[in-house]
């Protein structure tokens, strides 16, 4: 079929005021001119702000009005045709001819299409569009967002008139049959009372399974077209495609679809017979280049490219969905995709004050044209009818039984994360999306503190062995009523009051996938600032950025960065591998493989907001913990004493493509640091045979139990796990310290110059008189320091902070984890990372840093604070004062006898002190102590 192309200069005006209709614009000759597709602010059009916000990013040239847009076209050559003018992606829109108003579409999710045959009279016409971005029905979720794409104005997809003959096919779709190896389509004849169709199918290569010729009649018909037993099936691993064509007198009409079966089977999913597990990623279309999706192929195959290389396999658009191109690409490389209604808030009833119909109309409908357009794409398997959702469950499971009804080809869900506290699990739902059952049956590892109790990566001792088996699908429970009442819950970026009804514990019959998992903030990497380049910038990564400055510790920024970023990429290892651990999940959507650019600007990716890497894990390294197959060690704990017997299992969790027989499993244990040992206990190396054959699924392969050796100082080791002869490996730190610390007494019995103390009063006596003075702090207070927590800050401490306080709840620590001058001699009997590692569990949750504000000392560890506080913070720091030297310690050490890690580390801070290494940088006055202490 033909077209006429749009693109390009068109006249153009802004109208603010929104006075255009009223002042017949549609009328004028406009001044200005505009290249489209693009925006308003892509553009550069209008006046430039300079305002900022912390939130997000800042769109210079926003604008909120009526956009409009000019041009003539010919229609000179075209006879007898049937004429449609198509917008891929815009606003609101409305449309005239000359004068003759045409109508109005205010679809954000799929094109706007106007049937323009009756007005076309000469051979010219003045085509005018106007867009608007102000009028919405609703809200629209991310697709209007100034958190992710920003509510733009413009029309970015391909604008064209599609020419059609006068007999012509309308709503085609297609329902591939994977075991049948055949399509059922179905097709509306506009224009005649019947027509002979020619349809076949070819794959990429142009092969065939043959011609046909269908006879159709006037409305909607349906045929089926048989391939044969050559044809092959779409999944993730191999996303083969074909193409249908559809002859009508001189017109072809083409799509491309796969032989796909995904179904919900029991409580897992299953594509094409065969169990899979969903590894998925929140998106809310985040492109600051332009501040909105982009609409070719090429852009989508690169950013779905860059997620599958992280062994990404499924995308949930969070309230809201991609254009065309996302789900062609998702076609193409074998991605399974979500879209989600652009909806964040509550569905009403008749009776309720504040029900809006047409809202509400407005969105069902919006389900209905988004599988309409989108829903022939065998990428398309998911669809949600919202985030977090409350109201009405009856009117929910309606929505999902008329979807169903009309459109069996994809699986529906009554929302993402609905009901939050009080979940239900619906008739007419194919898989639930959430985070608990009740209140404590978690499968999330990480809770914001308006939402505690927070997860096992926030609150326990890190491990590789916890899973959610237990919390989905428990052994024992009483199917008892529990009371709700009214709840303040957190609500958008807000919180709001509701009454929530009698909730019943639940035991799901179907497949349980994980909601916006990790959310692991870091701190800003301000070296990004210069690549927002395009129409949004970082003003928010400048405030924060002139704010650390203000406080002294610009210097810091790269460090914080690369500190909190480290030990954000091994949470989200922890919690990824807990989902894989857990038999009765059936997948996880990560929030977020990158960084998240609004809502108090949520930096919890290890990958910036151009899908680019940070540099704080290798793709390569992802890949270990999240792919198709991992390797899995059970390990309890990952901090050993000598003698100790390291035990553990191997899991298999295995999506691949094709079965693996009977893996030889090797296993290595080796010190990467080279530390000092016997050579043969320098790598110990075991390996065990397999037997059976293993496939999709979960399975204990073997278990290793193996003695640690003796050693005289701690060493950081590396396990390896490897299945020999693939590159299915998978490693794991651990930290091992001998069996016995000498204790303080013996070993500094003869150091009288070094005083040790809890008292700052003490402390102060000693160095007045020159003695090194180790000051272990205890009773601190709000006013002068803050608690240690060993996990970092959940998605980002301004937004939650605000959250907790509206709901009076307890207010998130806030802070990002530790960073560590690991080079410094006050460690050579203590090893560690220049970030959080296991070996500071116990030391970090029983410390209180220090707020240093207004003095120059720089910690030898700092805990980091978020961007919003900006606090110095010191875990352990040293000074001069008077004629003595100081050094202090968060963490009451002396009071942990039963954790080795704190032992080993009093004992090196003692050494260092009792060396002449023992030479602090800084000085301070007694003055300036005792402002430290008083806050």
């Amino acid at each position: 079929m033909d077209r006429i192309d749009l693109s390009g200069r068109l006249r153009f005006c802004l109208d603010k005021n929104k006075s255009g209709i009223e002042n017949k614009f549609y009328e004028d000759i406009f001044s200005d001119f505009i290249d489209l597709p693009t925006t308003v602010s892509e553009a550069r059009k209008g006046l430039p702000s300079n305002e900022e916000n912390a939130s997000f990013l800042t769109d210079p040239y926003h604008f909120e009005g009526y956009t409009w847009y000019s041009r003539e076209v010919s229609f000179s050559e075209i006879v007898n045709k049937e004429l449609f003018l198509v917008l891929e992606r815009t606003r609101t829109s409305h449309v005239w001819i000359d004068s003759c108003y045409i109508g109005s579409n205010n679809s954000l999710c799929t094109s706007h299409r106007y049937r323009i045959t009756p007005y076309i009279k000469q051979n010219k016409h003045r085509l005018t569009i106007m867009v608007d971005n102000t009028s919405y029905p609703i809200k629209g979720g991310h697709m209007t967002s100034p958190d992710t794409q920003t509510n733009w104005n413009g029309i970015t997809g391909q604008i064209y008139i599609e020419i059609l003959d006068p007999v012509y096919l309308t709503g085609i779709k297609i329902y591939p049959d994977a075991r049948k190896r055949q399509i059922l389509v179905k097709a509306t004849l506009v224009g005649a009372d019947k027509s002979i169709a020619r349809i076949r199918v070819v794959d990429g290569k142009g092969n065939g399974f043959g011609e046909i010729e269908q006879q159709l009649f006037l409305g909607q018909n349906r045929f089926i077209y048989e391939l044969d037993k050559t044809a092959q099936l779409w999944s993730e691993h191999s996303p083969h495609l074909y193409h249908l064509h559809i002859s009508l007198a001189s017109d072809v009409y083409t799509y491309t679809f796969g032989l796909r079966d995904f179904k919900a089977v029991g409580k897992y999913l299953v594509i094409n017979g065969k169990r899979t597990f969903l590894r998925g990623k929140h998106d809310g279309l985040i492109f600051p280049m332009t501040g909105y999706a982009p609409t070719d192929l090429e852009s989508w195959i690169r950013i779905l490219s860059i997620a599958k290389s992280y062994g990404i396999n499924h995308y949930r658009f969070h309230t809201c969905c991609p254009p065309e191109a996302a789900f062609a690409a998702a076609d193409l490389l074998g991605i399974y995709m979500e879209p989600e209604l652009p909806f964040w808030g509550t569905i009403t009833i008749e009776s309720d004050d504040d029900h809006d119909e047409k809202a509400q109309q407005y969105l069902i409908q919006e389900g209905y044209r988004i599988l309409d357009e989108f829903g022939n794409h065998p990428s398309f398997v998911m669809m949600s009818l919202g985030n977090e959702l409350w109201g009405s469950k009856e009117t929910l499971n309606e929505i999902l039984e008329k979807y169903k009804k009309y459109d069996n080809r994809h699986l529906y869900t009554q929302g993402s994360n609905n009901f939050q506290f009080a979940p239900s699990i619906l008739e007419n739902e194919d898989f639930f999306c959430g985070v608990r059952f009740s209140k404590d049956r978690l499968f999330r590892g990480s809770y914001a503190m308006c939402d505690a109790p927070q997860g096992h990566i926030q609150t326990m001792p890190p491990n590789m062995i916890h899973n959610y088996n237990d919390a989905i699908r428990p052994r024992d429970i009483e199917a008892n009523d529990v009371e709700m009442g009214e709840i303040t819950i957190q609500y958008g970026t807000g919180v709001k009051t509701i009454a929530a009804e009698k909730t019943k514990e639940i035991v799901p019959h179907l497949p349980v996938i994980s909601h916006e998992i990790g959310q692991y903030a870091m701190y800003p990497d301000f070296s990004e600032i210069s690549k927002y380049t395009g129409a949004l910038k970082a003003r928010n990564l400048e405030i924060f950025r002139r704010r650390l400055e203000k406080e002294g510790m610009l210097s810091m920024a790269e460090s914080f960065f690369k500190s909190s970023g480290r030990l954000s990429a091994e949470c989200y290892k922890a919690e990824i591998e807990t989902a894989l651990r857990s038999s009765e999940l059936a997948g996880f959507q990560l929030l977020d493989l990158q960084d998240f650019t609004g809502q108090g600007t949520a930096l919890v990716g290890i990958l910036n907001s151009f899908m680019e890497n940070k540099g704080l894990i290798s793709e390569e390294e992802w890949r270990e913990f999240c792919s198709d197959i991992v390797i899995l060690a059970t390990l309890a704990k990952l901090v050993f004493v000598s003698g100790e017997e390291l035990k553990f299992d191997v899991l298999l969790s295995h999506f691949g493509e094709s079965p693996i027989l009977a893996p030889k499993i090797k296993l290595s244990i080796y010190s990467p640091n080279n530390d000092t040992l016997d050579e043969d206990k320098l790598s110990l190396c075991f390996a065990q045979n397999t037997e059976g054959e293993y496939s999709n699924g979960i399975y204990r392969l073997c278990s290793f139990a193996i003695t640690m050796p003796e050693i005289m100082k701690p060493i950081t080791l590396t396990l390896n796990i490897q299945i020999e002869g693939t590159n299915i490996r998978n490693h794991y730190d651990i930290w091992l310290y001998p069996n016995k610390c000498q204790s303080i007494e013996e070993s500094f019995n003869k150091q009288s110059d070094i005083a040790i103390t809890h008292r700052v009063s003490t402390a102060i006596d000693n160095l007045k008189l020159g003695k090194k003075v180790l000051l272990i702090t205890k009773d601190l207070n709000e006013s002068n320091s803050i608690q240690g927590t060993y996990c970092t800050d959940f998605w980002c401490y301004p937004m939650f902070r605000s959250i907790s306080e509206s709901m009076n709840k307890p207010v998130p620590i806030g802070t990002l984890g530790l960073c560590i001058n690991d080079k410094h001699p006050v460690f050579s009997n203590f090893p560690t990372k220049y970030y959080t590692t296991p070996q500071w569990y116990d030391i970090v949750t029983n410390s209180r840093s220090l707020r240093l504000n207004g003095t120059e000392i720089h910690p030898l560890v700092w805990t980091i604070d978020n961007f919003e506080r900006n606090n110095r913070l010191g875990l352990i720091f040293e000074a001069n004062i008077e004629k003595g030297k100081l050094l202090v310690c968060g963490s009451n050490l002396l009071e942990l006898n039963d954790s080795q890690p704190a032992k080993w580390l009093l004992y090196s801070i003692l050494s260092y002190m009792s060396s002449e290494e023992f030479n602090p940088v800084c000085d301070i006055s007694l003055e300036e102590l005792k402002s430290i202490f008083i806050g």
